[in-house]
Order: structure tokens, then C-alpha cells, then sequence
């Protein structure tokens, strides 16, 4: 399928120039939330905190874009100061997907480095030792509850794709697999909505039940969490063929293009909330346009539009309400929610919202770095 693309590259200039005064003032920094419109470096308060890759992919998407060096060099900073993470170890959980695909992977897939393979590796490594084999999934968060699994989780298992494939050794596949084939039996529901967490017995690796976690209860269904499903097993599928993830992506797409189609592309932090009060995540929104867009890479040319159009209308519809071009303001993107019941970070800049703006218009024109 084919748009009038002027926007797109409209928007990307724009974004270009803003990311530049940003990579500016921050001098290294590593940015989550702005306060007051400017970023802190909260890599010097936790270099371990799951957001800190992003900034970095933001920065290596515009340099495959631009081949501006000023973005690259940034970004391999960056990078270089996880290694700090990598060393201290017990830090980490999950999310190190989110960490190393953003950085190391990123950079290797671009310039073909072999440090950031060997810390792309590792962090593979750290993220397979956390495989329950008893229950076939892999451990979220660390701490005394050992049996949380949660829908994140499906966005870091690209690690595990990618480094299988660069060792040309099945394991880390398998592992991905087990744990995608656990998320879709007990976290995705009938009707395509998503569980955040789910309980398990560590010892015998069994099923108890599903917990509230960012969205407002258990039983509801908070938008980050399908997206974060929308767009893992998508990429499930990208990297194994297995019809099972692509329908299920396509499965938890509609339930939530449906939803997202009632409140004019902006989706509602939670689908099944209360009415009020009215609580939106701009940052849900665009992670599931990036997962629409990879599903309509792989769907028929019937089934192409709906998935296309949605994440065309969701980018739109964020862009024209909520982006913010000041360059002397940083975030690009504002309106995102942490977390339904955590009402000081409600309507918010974060960082991801930003890289997930930036990789959508980047797929629309087929000038992404697939990081993945």
C-alpha cells in the first residue's frame, strides 16, 4: 500500500532537528521523563532502568536515516555506558532486550561491530538464564516472587531470535518459542484482550492466575500491554513463520483497532476501565502502530488495509494532537501514562512514545532500521 508520503518526511525533519538540540543537551545523558521540559540523566541514578535503550535507538533510526554521524556517535556513548550494567549484573531482569536491541544490536546491525555483537550476546545470555523450564517461560523483575511473567516480556524475546540466528544455535530460539507459546495460552484472553501479569509456581512452573499490574485491574486490559502483544508476536512471526503468532498478533490487533477506533486513534490507558476519569497513553498507541505496520508485512492484500490504516490514522491522529515541535523543549511526544493508578506520571512525555513515533514514520517510507 502506498500514502502521500509528504508528511512523513515533513514530520521526520522536523524530529531530526528537534533529537539533534536534544543529543546536544544532554551530553551523554541517557533521558526517561523530562522535568519542567528538560531531560535528566537518570542513567547516573539506575543505569539499569528499562528504559535506558531507547534514546539510543531513537539516535541509530535517525542516523540510517540520515547517515549524520552526530547521531551514531551518541548513541554508541550510550551504549558503552551499559556496559556498567552488563558488569553489575544483578540489576537486570526482562527488559534487557529493551536495553541491547536499542544499543548493541542496533549498532551491529548497522555497522557490523564486533563489540556490540559480544554485548548483544551476552545480554541474550543473561536474558536465557532467566527460562524456567518447569513452566516453559521466562522470569520478569527481580526479588522473592520468582513465578511473574508478564506481557512485556514479548518484546525482548527478539533477543533471544537474534542471537540464535548469529550463533546458528537453536537454543535461545527454543527458549523464545516455549515462552511465546506460554504468553499467548494464559495472558491472551478469547476476545483478544491481554492479561499484564501472570502468576506461576515457580517449583512446578504451573499456572495460578492473573494479576492487575499498569492497568486497572486484572480482568481489564491495559493498551500498552496489547501493544507490547501486538507488536511481540508479530515479531514472533517475523522471526520463526509460525502461523500460531501471526494470528494471534492479528487476533489482539483487532480487538485493539476496535477500541482505539472509538476515541478517535488516542487509545484510553485501559480498554476496561471505569468511564471516568479519562486517562489516555499516546505511548500505547504508537508502540501498536509499529506492530499494525509489521503485521501488514505478512496479512494478504485484503487483509493489508485494516491493519495499514489503523496505524496511519493512530500516527496521525498522535502526531496532530500531541506532538511538540519547540526544539528548546525536550520529548517530542506528550500524553503518555505510565501506569493507570500512578497518577503523578498521567499525560506525560516518555521516551519511548518518541522512539515508536519515530520507527512508524521511518516504516512508512521503508527506511527503518529493524532492530528487532
Amino acid at each position: 500500500m502506498s500514502i502521500n508520503t509528504d508528511w512523513v518526511h515533513e514530520s521526520l525533519a522536523k524530529a531530526q532537528a528537534k533529537i539533534a538540540a536534544e543529543v546536544d543537551r544532554l551530553d551523554g545523558g541517557i533521558p526517561y521523563i523530562p522535568t519542567n521540559g528538560k531531560y535528566t540523566d537518570v542513567g547516573a541514578r539506575d543505569i539499569a532502568w528499562w528504559t535506558n535503550g531507547f534514546f539510543a535507538g531513537l539516535l541509530w533510526q535517525l542516523a540510517h536515516y540520515t547517515e549524520d554521524k552526530k547521531f551514531s556517535d551518541a548513541a554508541e556513548k550510550i551504549e558503552e555506558r551499559l556496559d556498567e550494567a552488563l558488569s553489575d549484573f544483578v540489576g537486570l531482569h526482562h527488559d534487557v532486550g529493551f536495553m541491547w536491541l536499542h544499543t548493541s544490536v542496533a549498532n551491529y546491525r548497522k555497522t557490523g561491530s564486533a563489540r556490540s555483537l559480544q554485548r548483544g550476546l551476552h545480554a541474550a545470555a543473561i536474558l536465557s538464564s532467566r527460562y524456567n523450564e518447569a513452566g516453559q517461560w521466562l522470569r520478569a523483575w527481580n526479588g522473592n516472587d520468582t513465578g511473574l511473567v508478564i506481557i512485556d516480556s514479548m518484546m525482548n524475546i527478539p533477543l533471544l531470535y537474534w542471537a540464535s540466528q548469529e550463533l546458528n544455535d537453536t537454543r535461545y530460539d527454543s527458549i523464545a518459542r516455549l515462552h511465546a507459546d506460554t504468553i499467548s495460552k494464559y495472558h491472551v484472553r478469547a476476545d483478544g484482550s491481554v492479561g499484564h501479569i501472570g502468576s506461576f509456581d515457580p517449583d512446578n512452573g504451573e499456572f495460578i492466575e492473573i494479576l492487575g499490574g499498569q492497568g486497572y485491574a486484572a480482568d481489564s486490559s491495559w493498551s500498552r500491554g496489547q501493544a507490547w502483544a501486538i507488536y511481540g508476536f508479530a515479531l514472533s512471526y517475523h522471526h520463526t513463520k509460525d502461523e500460531y503468532y501471526l494470528n494471534t498478533a492479528k487476533r489482539v490487533a483487532n480487538y485493539f483497532i476496535a477500541n482505539v477506533g472509538a476515541t478517535d486513534w488516542i487509545p484510553l490507558v485501559d480498554f476496561k476501565a471505569p468511564a471516568e476519569p479519562v486517562i489516555y497513553d499516546t505511548s500505547a498507541g504508537l508502540i501498536a502502530a509499529c506492530g499494525l505496520l509489521e503485521i501488514a508485512e505478512h496479512v494478504n492484500e485484503r487483509e493489508r488495509p485494516t491493519f495499514y490504516n489503523a496505524a496511519v490514522n493512530i500516527i496521525q491522529s498522535t502526531e496532530k494532537k500531541y506532538a511538540n515541535w519547540d526544539n528548546d523543549v525536550d520529548s517530542i511526544i506528550d500524553g503518555g501514562t505510565e501506569a493507570y493508578h500512578t497518577v503523578e506520571t498521567r499525560g506525560v512525555p516518555l521516551v519511548y512514545s518518541d522512539y515508536y513515533y519515530v520507527e512508524a514514520l521511518l516504516r512508512l517510507i521503508d527506511k527503518d532500521l529493524f532492530i528487532w
